[in-house]
């Protein structure tokens, strides 16, 4: 029986997202961002974003951990590339960075928050497979605020790119891709090896196995019916409007395409993702 794959997102929370592994977390997230001294790492289980039934509707599983300074880490493993991943990261971390901000706290005290995107492909086509974002002034190119960042980490490239592993990261990153047992088992990192042993148990209940199984197929379901409303709107003539400049005539085509979606009862917050439509636009439909 060959092993679960840490690139299902479910497999990956119940690696990475539980209590009892809080310290592979940690040997992870430090391998992220190296010139952080992290002493500890807390998992936040309270996610309002997380489904118990994952297999209802494609409900969105991610890692939140805080760290000792007070600092949020939100990070996600995406397998499909819905070619919005940008949109999505910046959308998701100002959530996170809203909700950092206690009520009366001031500004200039909210917490610092880093989105981690670890993604099967890529979302640059140039650059090195981990890319950093952060926001800048045009000035000079100074950084505006520390207390924004977003990493992208491009398993695609790094299988490309990366023909020797030298740094913890790379470590990691062997692991989750789980293609070479070979590679792995020379891997000298005791939280690897750790992450190796629960990833082991996992693949051998068969609970997890099955929950995986749905949550891959509730993925590839979605998908198919977000590719076929978008070909029956091709099919009647309309598509989704652009980012910028759309013209009324756009407007009311990208409506169509959101009412499609609620047809075949796509999730609202992938509606909102793909046509650029509020909740309360797509509710009203």
């Amino acid at each position: 029986m060959s092993n679960l794959k840490p690139t299902n997102d479910f497999v990956f929370k119940k690696l990475f997202g539980e209590e009892k592994n809080v310290d592979i977390l940690k040997d992870l997230i430090q391998s992220i961002l190296p010139e952080l001294k992290i002493a500890k790492v807390v998992v936040n289980k309270d996610v309002s974003l997380e489904r118990k039934l994952i297999t209802d509707k494609l409900g969105i599983l991610d890692v939140m951990a805080t760290l000792n300074d007070n600092t949020k880490i939100n990070i996600e493993m995406q397998v499909e590339d819905l070619h919005n991943t940008i949109e999505r990261s910046i959308f998701y971390q100002s959530g996170v960075y809203h909700e950092s901000l206690a009520k009366g706290v001031s500004y200039i005290n909210a917490f610092k928050t880093i989105g981690i995107w670890i993604t099967n492909y890529d979302v640059f086509k140039e650059g090195p497979f981990h890319e950093i974002a952060r926001l800048k002034r045009d000035y000079e190119n100074i950084i505006l605020t520390d207390k924004y960042e977003l990493h992208y980490i491009q398993l695609s490239k790094f299988k490309k790119k990366c023909k020797r592993i030298s740094t913890k990261l790379e470590q990691w990153l062997l692991f989750i891709i789980n293609e070479n047992m070979e590679e792995i088992n020379m891997v000298d990192n005791k939280y690897v090896k750790k992450a190796e042993k629960e990833l082991e148990y996992l693949s051998g209940d068969e609970e997890t196995r099955r929950l995986a199984e749905l949550r891959e197929k509730a993925i590839r379901d979605e998908l198919a019916a977000i590719a076929q409303a978008r070909d029956e709107g091709k099919s009647e003539g309309f598509s989704l409007g652009k980012s910028e400049g759309i013209s009324e005539g756009e407007s009311q085509n990208t409506i169509k395409i959101a009412k499609k979606m609620l047809e075949k009862q796509i999730d609202i917050a992938l509606i909102m993702e793909i046509t650029g439509l509020t909740k309360e636009e797509i509710e009203k439909l």
